[in-house]
């Protein structure tokens, strides 16, 4: 049986003017074992107001058979909305989104959006995320769960909060980036800065590939702007946060900052 797109109003959404609500941009969802989140988020994502948003799902051969249902969803929505891209296996955050940036750069997408598939990112902010952009004429507006107006979901412990936000102070205090959230994986881009910082490259994973990603803007003189988010907790399905990835995510600040000239 198809999966049902449920009912999933853009609650409070901005509504923008035109040219901008009908701008091409595509939103990379990657995705492990999210089955029972994954129509969820595509229906929110093509009730908001953005007549040009286009969604690209990257799946790693999810065991759940997430990339079937992806595939059910571009079926029903049609490939012109929702496309799909299967991946061999488990290769990682950082490999999913840099395979699914370049293939929605390469199909033309002006701005590029990159989000979690666990409903933690409200889709929501993307109008005012979108917005910003042009209208500071930035090159990334970041989801920001660290700046004034932002807030964490409550269903967080304590120690998950100090685990993240000593991630943040760790990475800020050995990069000094002038950002507030460097572990943030809710942006949207131009594609003109993706080209820039020449993201096919970038290797990392997990929570590095966020902060390799900051690092690079930040080194070619782009333009970041932080917007406050309500980070929620996942609806369905457990983290994807292994040792592996916490030990990268350690280590990256420390390669980075030795590449640097400064």
């Amino acid at each position: 049986m198809a999966p049902q797109l449920r009912e999933a109003p853009a609650e409070q959404a901005v509504e923008l003017p035109e040219p901008w609500r009908s701008a091409a941009v595509t939103v990379v969802l990657p995705t492990y074992n999210e089955a029972g989140n994954l129509p969820v988020i595509v229906a929110e994502l093509l009730a908001l107001p953005l007549s040009g948003l286009r969604i690209l799902v990257a799946d790693d051969n999810s065991p759940d058979g997430t990339g079937r249902i992806a595939d059910q969803l571009a079926a029903s929505c049609g490939e012109a909305r929702v496309s799909v891209v299967h991946r061999r296996g488990k290769q990682g955050l950082g490999r999913a989104y840099v395979d699914g940036m370049t293939r929605a750069m390469q199909a033309g997408a002006e701005f590029v959006v990159q989000m979690d598939s666990d409903l933690s990112h409200a889709p929501k902010y993307l109008p005012q995320m979108l917005g910003t952009l042009l209208s500071a004429n930035a090159d990334v507006v970041i989801g920001s769960r660290y700046v004034a107006g932002a807030s964490l979901a409550s269903e967080w412990s304590w120690h998950r909060r100090a685990l993240s936000g000593f991630a943040n102070y760790y990475v800020r205090a050995l990069l000094r980036l002038g950002i507030r959230d460097v572990t943030a994986g809710f942006k949207i881009w131009r594609s003109s800065a993706l080209r820039a910082i020449d993201v096919a490259s970038i290797r990392s994973n997990g929570y590095s590939f966020q902060v390799e990603m900051n690092y690079r803007s930040v080194r070619h003189g782009l333009k970041v702007v932080e917007l406050p988010i309500h980070f929620a907790d996942r609806r369905e399905g457990d983290s994807k946060m292994s040792l592996r990835v916490q030990l990268e995510s350690a280590l990256i600040p420390f390669m980075l900052r030795r590449r640097s000239p400064h």
